[in-house]
């Protein structure tokens, strides 16, 4: 966006439909769940123009990354439903803010928005968190005790050994199906969708799901836990469809009235 409201417009005609408000650290727009400077306390003042110029015209607001407190002044500023585009659920990692707590998950039910389910083990899993955080303090024990740092060329078959020899723990399809199930106990199933992060977890996917090939497995798991066809239609693309028509028939609503 650059500092600029016009961009907004800009990027919506060239085909852009959502925009993530931050990602790993605050920035103009917002305050970061990854950070911890607070910024902003939230959203900008420059922030909660963004939010309502995308409602302006027609592009969703992804709130994924965001801080707890920049949530919530989204949901004081938007006029229309928000997605969570990667982002799991909180009760099974606690204290990983990256992931969404009920309290937000409740807010977001209220705002007829959705969370789309992230597949990334560390997402979905405290075993699968704290596997690899033992990896990765044992990883950098030894590269201190061998003067090296892992982007050494000499580091890498000892790390390749290490990880061998510490196995990551993966997470699994059923843990996606409760993060899906504890979603639509809590809000309903208009409200969640799939994430997945393919582009974004790395080497970190559940057993299962490693690839969107594999998606029929967890279709299966929805199946064997009793949700029905029109169910999984939801979670698959219809919730997500609602939202963005929602954005767009907003939009025209807003370009009506102006004109």
């Amino acid at each position: 966006i650059e500092g600029d409201l016009k961009n907004v417009e800009y990027f919506f005609n060239r085909g852009i439909r959502y925009i993530t408000l931050s990602h790993g650290k605050d920035n103009e727009i917002t305050d970061s769940s990854y950070d911890t400077t607070a910024t902003h306390a939230g959203l900008s003042s420059f922030g909660r123009k963004v939010v309502e110029e995308m409602n302006r015209v027609g592009i969703m607001i992804d709130v994924s990354h965001i801080s707890d407190s920049a949530f919530f002044d989204v949901m004081e500023v938007t006029k229309v439903p928000v997605i969570a585009s990667h982002s799991s659920v909180r009760k099974f990692t606690p204290g990983f803010e990256r992931n969404m707590s009920d309290e937000l998950l409740k807010a977001l039910g209220e705002n007829g928005g959705v969370i789309q389910i992230n597949f990334g083990s560390d997402f979905l899993d405290m075993a699968s968190q704290d596997s690899g955080n033992q990896i990765n303090e044992k990883l950098k024990a030894e590269l201190e005790k061998q003067g090296l740092t892992e982007n050494d060329s000499a580091a890498k078959p000892f790390i390749e050994q290490l990880r061998r020899e510490n196995p990551y723990k993966f997470s699994t399809v059923a843990k996606v199906a409760d993060h899906i199930d504890h979603v639509v106990d809590l809000i309903g199933i208009d409200h969640v969708g799939l994430g997945s992060d393919y582009d974004g977890v790395g080497d970190s996917l559940p057993e299962g799901l490693k690839d969107a090939s594999q998606f029929p497995n967890l279709i299966a798991e929805l199946l064997r836990r009793g949700y029905s066809d029109e169910d999984i239609a939801k979670i698959c693309y219809k919730n997500v469809f609602r939202v963005w028509n929602a954005a767009l028939d907003f939009s025209k609503g807003v370009t009506n009235v102006q004109q």
